[in-house]
Parts: C-alpha cells; structure tokens; sequence
C-alpha cells in the first residue's frame, strides 16, 4: 500500500506553526508497513487543495490529508476535498447526532460544523468538534496534532502493508570512503541502503525480510571502522 500526505495551512508555509503532522504519519504508516511516497504542503486555498487531491488520489491507494476542518473563514479542506471529487458540501446528520450525543446542540455549533462531501462516512473527533471524513480513498483529518492523531488511531487498521525491518550500522569513516563497501552489499544482500553524514556515519539498512536485515547489517560492521 503506498499514500500520499497532504498538509493544509498558510501558518505551515510561512514557517509560524511546525508541520509534525506529517513526520508522525510517517512513523505510523511505516510501521505499518505502509510507504508513504509524497509529502505535500498546500495553502488554505479551495483550489490548491483540490488540485493536489485530485492528482494524488489517482496515483496513489490512499491520501491523508490535514489541517483546515471547522467552520471559520480559512476552513476550506472539506470545499477543497469535495471539490476534487465532484461532489457538494451537505449537513451530515450521523457526525451531528455523534456531537449530541456528546453534549452539543444545534445550536452550539458553528454553521458549516457537520458539512461533509456528499456521501462521505464521518470520522467522529474524539479529542475535538470538527468531524474528519472518508470518501473514495481520501481520509480526511484534523490539524491540531492530538485531534489528528486520536482520530487516525480509529483509522489505522485500514492501512496494511508489507512489514519493513530496519537494521543500522555507524561508521567512523568518511562518507566517500564507504562507497565500495556499500555497493558490495547490495550485491550480497537484497537490501536498501541510505547514508546520513554527521559526527560519524549512519548507514540504514532496510529489507522486507527480517533475516536478511540482521545479515546484511552484521556484514557490513564487519567491515567498518566503529566510533
């Protein structure tokens, strides 16, 4: 299963508000066996957001996207989300009934709370008001990082994949020096390989076989020169 993550927010793009949405996801969905190929920022505009949704939704089994729901003027992920899919806004009476359920009236709520693209399936906000939604492999879900990720717990199960198993190996070596090295191994091993440079190297070792991990990162130690 492969998804793509969509961030709404001008505060996102100006550099005032921290997008730790997406780096969450990430880590969830890997470990999950989910690969995330795309990490989108837009801002609050209908157009934008229904563009890239429209785009990613063709391309990939899923898009999560975050940031925009409520009732208030730069609120438009739900507008921008029904417009990629050709659909309207419409009062959803099983996300209004679950908030009087939970000790909202009508008349508590904001106009525009409960609206949803036509024919989405809710996602009831356990940790806030503003609903979240469901519709034809766009998962829609808060901004606020403990509303997000409560909700995206009640979702998870619906993201499957094949299990990756992550070995790492750190080198006291120069990055170039290591080229040699790393390309023997992947010949030896089926295996990816990334190199992150710092104080010392740290070489990633991924496979989607949990053996073949551990060989290949007890290869390369052997051959490496230890902080």
């Amino acid at each position: 299963m492969n998804v793509a993550v969509v961030t709404v927010g001008d505060e996102l793009l100006a550099g005032r508000t921290a997008d730790t949405n997406s780096t969450w996801l990430c880590e969830r969905l890997a470990e999950r066996g989910v690969g995330v190929e795309r990490i989108t920022t837009v801002p609050d505009r209908v157009a934008d957001i229904a563009r890239v949704v429209n785009e990613y939704r063709a391309a990939y089994d899923a898009v999560i996207v975050t940031g925009g729901l409520g009732p208030t003027h730069d609120d438009v992920t739900m507008e921008g989300v029904a417009a990629a899919l050709g659909r309207d806004l419409e009062e959803h009476e099983a996300a209004l009934a679950w908030l009087e359920e939970n000790g909202y009236s009508r008349a508590d709520l904001t106009e525009g709370t409960t609206e949803l693209p036509a024919g989405a399936r809710a996602l009831h906000n356990e940790a806030g008001v503003a609903p979240g939604a469901v519709i034809e492999g766009v998962y829609v879900l808060p901004g606020v990082p403990e509303e997000m990720k409560t909700m995206f717990e009640t979702i998870a199960p619906e993201f499957a994949g094949e299990p990756t198993y992550r070995e790492e190996v750190v080198a006291a070596e120069p990055e170039s020096a290591l080229l040699d090295r790393i390309a023997q191994l992947r010949r030896e091993f089926d295996v990816s390989v990334g190199s992150y440079p710092g104080e010392s190297v740290r070489i990633s070792i991924e496979s989607t076989d949990e053996t073949t991990a551990a060989a290949a990162a007890a290869w390369l130690r052997d051959r490496v020169e230890s902080p």
